[in-house]
């Protein structure tokens, strides 16, 4: 099973049952429709973001469009969504995520049409919301901006790894261990380069944040992620 795979972290065109795909995108679709009306809002009231939108879109796009071979034959692929989620708030980051892995589905062959809402609901869905939660929670915590910006990059990219390697576990359960004993098998192939890639993206994420800070200090006071004044970490 999983040499017949190709696993990479975008799950590849054709490769879940239709049942499977079809329900992902169920799943998927209130999300997006919410995070449409959240992204015009925030056009709306704060015209002067698009260019920092476009740049998180861009973000995302280049690093999920990166495949480092992993074990088994399979890839591994940083997400990219932590910074659109922290600006932006996951809904907006929903949007961004999901219109990168349609034009990577066309234009890239990686990942699929029939597989856009399983990939949406990872890596665009689950993803940004675990990592804003996980930067949030540090910020509450009393922790600093970068080490916020570091754990809700962190996650992102590595709850997506999970959520990914649970949807193939469902769709195709271990024969002797079920749906666990699969989870553990597709969890096991990226395990070695997927950590690594979550600090590498992590770290990453942190640099264009503190260049943001020293270029675009207003924009991120108007987008709630710094306060009035503070230039400290």
């Amino acid at each position: 099973m999983l040499e017949r795979s190709g696993f990479t972290m975008h799950i590849a065109e054709g490769f879940l049952p239709p049942l499977h795909a079809a329900a992902w995108t169920v799943a998927a679709a209130p999300f997006v429709v919410h995070g449409v009306v959240r992204l015009n809002r925030q056009i709306k009231e704060n015209p002067e973001a698009k260019l920092l939108l476009g740049a998180s879109g861009a973000f995302c796009f280049v690093l999920s469009a990166l495949k480092i071979p992993s074990v088994t034959g399979s890839c591994s692929h940083p997400t990219g969504t932590g910074l659109g989620a922290i600006l932006f708030r996951p809904p907006v980051m929903t949007v961004l995520g999901t219109i990168t892995l349609l034009f990577q589905a066309l234009l890239l062959a990686h990942g699929g049409i029939t597989t856009l809402g399983a990939n949406a609901f990872s890596m665009a869905i689950v993803g940004p919301w675990a990592g804003y939660g996980a930067y949030t929670l540090v910020r509450r915590l009393g922790g600093g901006l970068l080490g916020a910006v570091f754990a809700g990059a962190f996650v992102a990219d590595l709850v997506t790894y999970c959520v990914t390697s649970a949807q193939l576990a469902l769709a195709f359960p271990d024969p002797a261990g079920g749906f666990t004993g699969a989870l553990t098998k597709f969890g096991a192939i990226f395990a070695v380069t997927q950590i690594p890639l979550a600090v590498s993206e992590g770290l990453l994420t942190v640099l264009v944040v503190r260049l943001l800070r020293s270029t675009s200090a207003a924009e991120l006071i108007r987008l709630r992620v710094l306060k009035e004044g503070q230039v400290a970490s």
